[in-house]
């Protein structure tokens, strides 16, 4: 059903003016608003690292500004009951200074922690455990007491996952590598990626943590790029073509398994490295001193591709071509959250 709505819907609209930011959708699709609460402290970030004591000041601001009595602990459990086994979502590959910072992690656990929640009910993930030792989340999730799981080693569920005509072929860690027989050539193709047991058997609540860094497929390498390649197998069919990525990243989202779990979206923006994807490339960053917080992971992808397209724009590079942001409007397509700037509130704190 979900990709019958794609193939309705992706034809009909026109690019917006700006093609770095998602085309709106026509009033008689969608109405809806989506909310983002920016935390803001000037100087948070020195020489490119951000401060421990401004993350936990940024984590504050921003939690109460979200709460209607202004504290922490209301905030937390608007999203989160005592029993969930809350999974932070990060992103590792980039390293500890492009992607997910172990500091803004480590505040936000500690601010959940502090109203009671158990440590044995937290879990720091990603796709691959090496990524999770290299960028410090390994070490974090020990002084912290909790847990640290790749889910290249928490293994898959045969039951649950995505099917897609695109074949791919199997790579070492995948389900079924190894379990089917080499087609003519070598190697072996699949066409279904299979969820991940950790979302499958054990997190009940997801909160993902990803950096304000642009994707060269898609533009960020945001909350929908963490979710949809981090939850799932076999994504290498998708990953080189931002075609694919447009049409798979919002179906894998969309997925009982994920999307009905996301409980909270944060965006670290401590730093904006607008080029570079994967590599630390600190002569494309710029530090932004702020911490995004919002229920909608589509909304915020789709400021952060307008704060990167400003960016980029202030440091321009002949030929550089305009991100493709269709996979944000299909995500809109399938009511994962607001790609239209113009519906999209900013509450700026303090």
């Amino acid at each position: 059903m979900h990709r019958l709505l794609l193939s309705l819907w992706v034809v009909q609209f026109t690019w917006a003016a700006d093609p770095s930011i998602p085309p709106a959708l026509p009033e008689s699709v969608v109405t809806n608003r989506a909310t983002i609460i920016v935390a803001h402290q000037t100087g948070a970030t020195v020489a490119f690292t951000p401060g421990a004591n401004a993350a936990r000041q940024l984590v504050a601001l921003a939690f109460r500004a979200q709460s209607s009595d202004k504290t922490t602990a209301t905030a937390w459990r608007s999203v989160l009951e005592p029993k969930d086994v809350v999974g932070f979502k990060v992103t590792s590959s980039p390293g500890p200074v492009a992607g997910t910072r172990p500091v803004v992690v480590r505040a936000l656990i500690e601010s959940l922690r502090e109203i009671g929640h158990p440590a044995t009910q937290i879990v720091i993930w990603d796709r691959r455990k090496t990524d999770l030792i290299e960028a410090g989340f390994a070490r974090l999730a020990e002084e912290l007491g909790v847990r640290c799981v790749g889910v290249d080693e928490a293994g898959w569920d045969d039951a649950k996952g995505y099917d897609s005509p695109v074949p791919g072929r199997l790579v070492h860690g995948d389900f079924e590598f190894g379990r089917r027989e080499s087609v003519s050539g070598g190697g072996i193709l699949g066409r279904k990626s299979h969820a991940t047991r950790l979302l499958t058997h054990d997190v009940t609540k997801i909160i993902t943590v990803a950096p304000l860094l642009n994707h060269n497929q898609i533009g960020v390498n945001g909350h929908i790029a963490s979710l949809g390649l981090g939850s799932v197998d076999n994504t290498l069919r998708f990953e080189d073509s931002a075609d694919r990525l447009a049409e798979a990243l919002p179906e894998i989202c969309a997925l009982d398994e994920i999307f009905p779990k996301l409980a909270l979206c944060v965006t670290d923006a401590m730093l904006c490295q607008y080029r570079g994807e994967e590599r630390t490339l600190l002569h494309y960053a710029v530090a932004t001193d702020e911490l995004w917080l919002s229920a909608d992971p589509v909304a915020l992808d789709t400021f952060a591709l307008q704060e990167l397209a400003f960016a980029r724009q202030r440091a321009p590079v002949d030929g550089e071509k305009p991100f493709k942001t269709e996979v944000y409007r299909n995500c809109e397509l399938l009511e994962l959250g607001v790609a239209d700037l113009k519906r999209i509130d900013l509450r700026r704190v303090p």
